[in-house]
């Protein structure tokens, strides 16, 4: 959480390196929520002003708040009126830009389930700290970006610091794919439907007719149509559509057993 008697650090850098973009990221976020918004964003602004421009700004001038408006229209891809991590990673200048490069490794939220079906090995819907460094390992590879172990370990460690609040070393799906484009975030569709386990138990059983521990993407349409029904959502088949390939994408020759299911649909992965 932010300091409020401390200036907040490296706006006036011509480069940041990842920690620094976190320390950046967590003063402005200061209710911890995952976004900058409100008056965190009108803070945000006022000081990214005074850094690029060296002069002093007034938040109640008409001025100020047209400019504020011009830049969110520019940086706010998904229009939600405040700021996510991955748009952040645009408007700042962070060194070799490791955010960018783990978009250009997994563009798309399809992809981005491949790659971490490939790391979490064992299904448990988290991916170890020892797996994180693999992946980002990968990802750097992919992007043809040149690092050493000391960067690839500053990467590992910021991207801890990141998602891993409770400091477990393990970092879930969900966090994970706020690194994600926003509009290919397909997970962030579903934080109005998430579910509670007993929820998910029934919804699943409802749908797992022979109870053989799995569904197909078939069923899976029925499922997601209902969900989206029942939360007074609304949804059009090119988006379902794209929902259910991602989590088609952690499937296993096209059944998707309960547990891959869940690490999407749950608040909290169950033990």
């Amino acid at each position: 959480m932010a300091n409020k008697g401390q200036q907040p650090p490296y706006l006036h850098l011509a480069e940041l390196t990842a920690s620094q973009f976190l320390d950046i990221w967590k003063h402005f976020d200061a209710d911890g929520n995952g976004y900058i918004e409100g008056k965190e964003l009108e803070n945000f602004f006022s000081h990214l002003e005074i850094a690029r421009r060296g002069a002093g700004v007034d938040p109640s001038n008409a001025a100020f708040k047209e400019k504020m408006t011009e830049f969110m229209q520019k940086f706010d891809k998904n229009k939600d009126g405040r700021i996510e991590m991955s748009e952040l990673a645009q408007i700042l200048p962070t060194e070799e830009n490791f955010l960018l490069c783990f978009r250009q490794f997994v563009g798309s939220s399809t992809e981005f389930m491949a790659a971490w079906r490939k790391y979490d090995t064992d299904r448990s819907g988290f991916i170890e700290a020892n797996e994180l460094k693999g992946f980002l390992s990968d990802l750097l590879k992919k992007a043809n970006r040149h690092y050493d172990d000391q960067k690839l370990q500053e990467y590992t460690q910021t991207i801890l610091k990141m998602f891993d609040l409770n400091g477990d070393g393990k970092l879930g799906l969900s966090e994970m794919a706020r690194l994600l484009p926003v509009q290919e975030n397909f997970l962030l569709k579903f934080q109005g439907v998430r579910l509670t386990a007993e929820q998910f138990n029934a919804i699943f059983a409802y749908y797992d007719k022979d109870g053989n521990g799995y569904i197909d993407e078939q069923e899976l349409d029925a499922l997601l149509k209902d969900l989206y029904e029942k939360n007074n959502k609304e949804v059009d088949s090119k988006s379902l559509n794209g929902y259910k390939q991602s989590i088609m994408a952690l499937s296993d020759g096209g059944k998707l057993y309960r547990t891959e299911l869940e690490i999407v649909l749950c608040r909290e992965p169950m033990l």
